[in-house]
């Protein structure tokens, strides 16, 4: 008989995957077309914001019972400070470069944060597949300091953020918020920070970039990203727990780098193709969810 819990789990962490590898196509658009970071954040979190104001404004308010720590690296992890770096990136690199630089850096970065918090060892599959996943990454990363490019800059962004991302993952198992709960507490406050970003930034490029632009950013950045996209992870974490819930970053590689070709003509380099290679195996056996036993053995419980 299926799990309900874990097939739930599993439904999120897909769901992640596929909002995740679209966020990032649809940002990269944005951000190198008539828009900017901080109008694409301003949809990211301003509208998931409003949204779940009831969460966070109603009789039945938010009440943290968590410390102050998990709660600043839940909102710096998941809110506008990875938002910013992410969005910030996307004008130097290409999607590809996210996808890999941050899908790939997930677990490595998810497991090196259980290491200090718990210390929890890397072993056997999940060690081989971190390493796949480091040698894949700096193959790839070498492209970006040659002839000249300034690729290095975005990627160096999206590290960022995934260590940001995998902070937020490991810091809402401590929260005790429902995956609801949680969204509302993120968007609100970032939603907060929001504004002194604005005052130091000036007027916003939202007053003259065409609708249709706006409109997309504004369903995509909005209600699928920051809206669903964060509660299905936090289900999927809730469920799963945040090493393999990481393994949804497995097909965020491979989507962003098949959409950005199909979409804004890309090209799939081999460069790409050899990082993939490695990446992407390298995520899933990094999240423990595959085992090599010898033979004659049982799995331990």
């Amino acid at each position: 008989m299926i799990d309900r819990s874990l097939f739930t789990g599993l439904l999120a962490a897909l769901a992640a995957a596929v909002i995740g590898s679209a966020w990032q196509l649809v940002s990269r658009h944005g951000v190198t077309t008539t828009l900017g970071p901080l109008d694409l954040a301003l949809m990211r979190y301003g509208i998931p914001a409003l949204l779940l104001a009831p969460l966070w404004l109603g009789r039945k308010r938010i009440a943290p019972k968590a410390s102050r720590l998990a709660l600043a690296l839940l909102v710096i992890g998941g809110g506008l400070p990875f938002g910013l770096l992410v969005l910030a990136g996307a004008q130097w690199a290409p999607a590809s470069h996210m996808g890999i630089f941050m899908a790939g850096s997930l677990p490595l970065f998810t497991a090196i944060g259980a290491w200090i918090h718990t210390r929890q060892k890397v072993e056997g599959t999940r060690l081989a597949g971190l390493a796949c996943i480091a040698v894949g990454m700096a193959l790839f990363a070498g492209g970006s300091f040659s002839g000249g490019s300034l690729d290095w800059r975005g990627d160096l962004l999206f590290l960022a953020a995934a260590m940001l991302w995998a902070a937020h993952s490991l810091a809402f198992a401590h929260c005790g918020f429902t995956p609801w709960q949680g969204a509302a507490f993120v968007n609100g406050w970032s939603a907060l920070m929001l504004l002194p970003a604005w005052l130091i930034a000036g007027a916003p490029k939202l007053l003259d970039a065409p609708w249709p632009d706006v409109a997309l950013q504004a369903v995509m950045q909005g209600v699928i990203a920051g809206f669903l996209g964060l509660v299905v992870y936090m289900v999927a974490v809730a469920r799963l727990g945040a090493p393999r819930a990481s393994l949804s970053a497995a097909l965020v590689p491979a989507l962003t780098t098949l959409g950005a070709a199909a979409w804004m003509n890309e090209p799939v380099t081999g460069a790409v193709l050899l990082a993939l290679a490695l990446v992407v195996p390298g995520i899933v056996l990094a999240s423990g969810a595959v085992r090599w036993h010898a033979r004659g053995t049982q799995p331990s419980a």
